[in-house]
């Protein structure tokens, strides 16, 4: 099972380029979280501690506006959520629920810190992956919101990577 979540963590962005050993420190380091369905992983709001790297099942990543959630992703197997955790120490920014029974690693900022005391090469290049992710998805907003703006709606998603 450990080198099963090694190799789903290798063909993740965030942790490319990051060697076997770091990952199997992480995964010893990690808890494994399950949720079922219609229920949350955590809330907007709600004080960040971790990031969340789906096993299996599907989540909906869910934004608050006037009391009403919008859904403005989803996320499946292999697509991880929370990461803004390790880089700002900000509240959670958006809902995550879970749409069908989930687990999925859950690595805490504290033992992704321990990383920096291991091996600073290596936790420095998972920073700047999750700096990579987070400017990609920023891209991605960007292009919606003028689309929207310019009153068209978002078509051209293929020019753009995947929202993850």
């Amino acid at each position: 099972m450990q080198q099963t979540r090694i190799e789903a963590l290798q063909r993740m962005p965030i942790f490319g380029g990051i060697r076997a050993d770091m990952l199997e420190f992480l995964i010893n380091e990690a808890a494994v979280t399950s949720v079922k369905s219609d229920q949350y992983f955590f809330r907007e709001n709600d004080k960040a501690t971790a990031m969340y790297v789906v096993e299996t099942g599907e989540v909906s990543v869910l934004k608050s506006w006037n009391d009403q959630q919008y859904e403005i992703g989803r996320l499946g197997s292999g697509d991880c959520f929370g990461e803004m955790a390790l880089i700002d120490l900000f509240p959670r920014s958006a809902s995550v629920l879970a749409v069908q029974d989930c687990t999925a690693i859950t690595l805490s900022t504290e033992s992704v810190y321990q990383l920096y005391e291991k091996d600073l090469e290596q936790f420095a290049l998972i920073q700047m992956n999750i700096g990579r992710e987070l400017s990609r998805r920023l891209r991605i907003a960007d292009v919606r919101l003028f689309s929207f703006k310019m009153g068209e709606p978002f078509t051209d998603a293929e020019h753009l990577p995947p929202l993850a």
